[in-house]
């Protein structure tokens, strides 16, 4: 059975958007077009693309993703097998993060005291280290640079900062997903008002060029960071990376 992009999109739960994205890179391509233009997925796209949303849960880069599926040598049956054994991991792992917060629930009561230790208990410092590895392996010595620049800046944050600037950045995502759901263009005055807005915020922590800006906008594509933005849209990571470097060409140096 052939399925059209919006039928796939319907049925894998990945907005049009960015399944028109991944055709673009090359990551998952139609099996044919109709004489109409229109794409239509058959059965091996189909379990590509379960692999794409596999590896995307497990916090890989799209391009990471695109190089492993690209080998000649990749076999479905060992990837899946792969897959199961890290998600077993991380299954016992979500178990200790869902005590830490039944635990530190009681602690806040006044019911169990936690030790200090205790409060982190299930939180994986991998993890941590591989977003910024994400950030490194796609711009090296300057993003070495910008999260040093941002451990400086934010190292005498209050509790009181950090909400500030997280409601800040929900209202820039709120505002971003209502322009969305009235269909105005990336490229409109009042998309790019908003762009300003998210640039500003940016420029807490790191102060981005015309060359870095556009960058970080593909990284929120491409990286676990587009994750939240799309808790405010499922589409905003794309939309945002063109709204961004439109922002980029026109404004920065």
């Amino acid at each position: 059975m052939a399925y059209t992009v919006a039928k796939l999109a319907k049925l894998s739960g990945v907005s049009v958007r960015t399944l028109h994205w991944y055709d673009r890179l090359g990551l998952l391509k139609p099996a044919w077009h109709g004489t109409n233009g229109y794409r239509f997925y058959e059965e091996k796209e189909l379990l590509l693309l379960q692999q794409i949303l596999f590896f995307r849960e497990l916090g890989f880069e799209l391009k990471k993703i695109q190089k492993i599926l690209g080998k000649s040598e990749f076999d479905q049956l060992a990837a899946l097998t792969s897959h199961r054994t890290v998600l077993q991991k991380n299954l016992v792992r979500t178990k200790k993060l869902i005590e830490t917060i039944d635990n530190t629930v009681k602690h806040l009561k006044g019911i169990k005291k936690m030790k200090d230790k205790e409060f982190y208990y299930g939180f994986s410092k991998e993890k941590q280290k591989e977003y910024e590895k994400q950030i490194l392996d796609r711009f090296g010595e300057k993003g070495k640079a910008h999260m040093e620049e941002c451990r400086q800046r934010v190292k005498d944050w209050t509790e009181s900062n950090w909400e500030e600037s997280k409601k800040a950045f929900a209202e820039i995502c709120q505002e971003l997903a209502e322009q969305m759901n009235r269909k105005l263009k990336a490229d409109s005055q009042e998309v790019q008002e908003t762009i300003r807005k998210h640039y500003q915020w940016l420029k807490q922590f790191w102060t981005p060029n015309r060359e870095s800006y556009s960058g970080h906008g593909q990284f929120i594509v491409q990286s676990d960071l587009r994750k939240a933005y799309e808790a405010y849209h499922s589409e905003m990571p794309e939309f945002l990376s063109v709204a961004i470097n439109r922002f980029a060409q026109s404004e920065l140096d």
